[in-house]
């Protein structure tokens, strides 16, 4: 199926993706992975929570760290461009005949809290807290030295209903594989900010979150951030990577948390401001779509992911069968 046609003048205004949060089963591990090990900064702490943000990002945070039993991303956030805008995004998604609530939300302002059609936790906020910038504080960078939060990656049993829902709510596709033999998209990238994507949504069992990705400005960072996890404990976290995807054109690394939370680490994708830029499409049987070199990626990366609170797990529509590594 084409990629839908771009919807500039949406119901509401995105400005980007913003945030997500992880529940973790243990948050002193989880702050060495991605504080001592990663790099991102603490904004806030206590013995129940943490919040990070990386190196170029104004706002108070981009992640959100949560002790507790069972390992969860609990919603995924996005920023608006104005007040009014949240009240249109309260009225779409009510008319929809999808959930909101307005929640609470520390170091936010007024916070709406939705779902997307298949179940994805999400919420909307036009004001966070903002902090002092730090990204000539060239003595915090260390790690990965990660400048900001880039996308999100989530399984879906629909990509084309995905891709239609988000599109309608003014997401433009930048790049998507299809299956030559049902027309059916296997994947696909949507962006808000102007680069390849603020979300992403690949064919799985699903709703549930693929990964969160980090951008950083140079892939040998990446090589860097790679000898630190072989010689510090963080080996059997490296998941698929060092490569380079056809898709995008990023330079990538993806690991996992220790509780298995997957972070992608990416560098060196392009521009996309232009509203008449035509998506590039894909065949599903073309290994150099997933990767233009390197090694292809693991079982794992096809089947897990981290699980979303409250949702009906669905099997996928295509049953196209993607190419992994022996």
């Amino acid at each position: 199926m084409p990629a839908p046609a771009p919807n500039l003048y949406p119901p509401f205004n995105i400005v980007r993706l913003s945030h997500v949060e992880f529940v973790v089963t243990d948050l002193a591990k989880s702050r060495a992975f991605y504080v001592d090990m990663l790099g991102l900064q603490i904004t806030y702490e206590d013995d129940k929570e943490i919040y990070l943000r990386a190196l170029e990002e104004r706002g108070h945070h981009c992640i959100i760290l949560k002790k507790g039993d069972l390992a969860v991303a609990n919603v995924l956030g996005f920023k608006v461009y104005s007040e009014e805008d949240l009240d249109k995004a309260k009225d779409y998604f009510e008319r929809r005949g999808l959930r909101t609530e307005w929640v609470e939300r520390a170091h936010q302002g007024r916070t709406l809290l939705t779902s997307d059609p298949f179940g994805i936790p999400i919420e909307f906020y036009c004001k966070m807290e903002l902090l002092e910038p730090i990204h000539q504080q060239y003595k915090l960078y260390h790690g990965v030295k990660p400048l900001r939060i880039d996308h999100f990656n989530c399984f879906t049993p629909d990509v084309d209903g995905s891709a239609a829902f988000y599109n309608d709510i003014g997401f433009r596709t930048t790049e998507y594989t299809e299956d030559a033999e049902t027309k059916l998209m296997w994947a696909v990238w949507m962006h808000r900010k102007g680069n390849i994507h603020d979300m992403a949504f690949t064919n799985g069992l699903g709703p549930r979150l693929h990964h969160t990705a980090f951008w950083t400005a140079n892939p040998l960072h990446i090589i860097d951030l790679l000898d630190l996890m072989a010689t510090t404990g963080y080996l059997d976290n490296i998941e698929r990577g060092p490569g380079r995807h056809g898709i995008s054109n990023a330079f990538f690394l993806y690991i996992r948390d220790p509780d298995g939370h997957r972070i992608e680490i990416y560098s060196s994708d392009y521009q996309t401001v232009d509203p008449d830029q035509k998506p590039i499409k894909w065949d599903l049987k073309d290994p150099q779509r997933q990767t233009l070199w390197g090694m292809p990626a693991p079982r794992s990366w096809f089947e897990e992911g981290s699980i979303l609170p409250n949702v009906e797990l669905q099997e996928p529509l295509l049953k196209a069968q993607p190419i992994i590594a022996p």
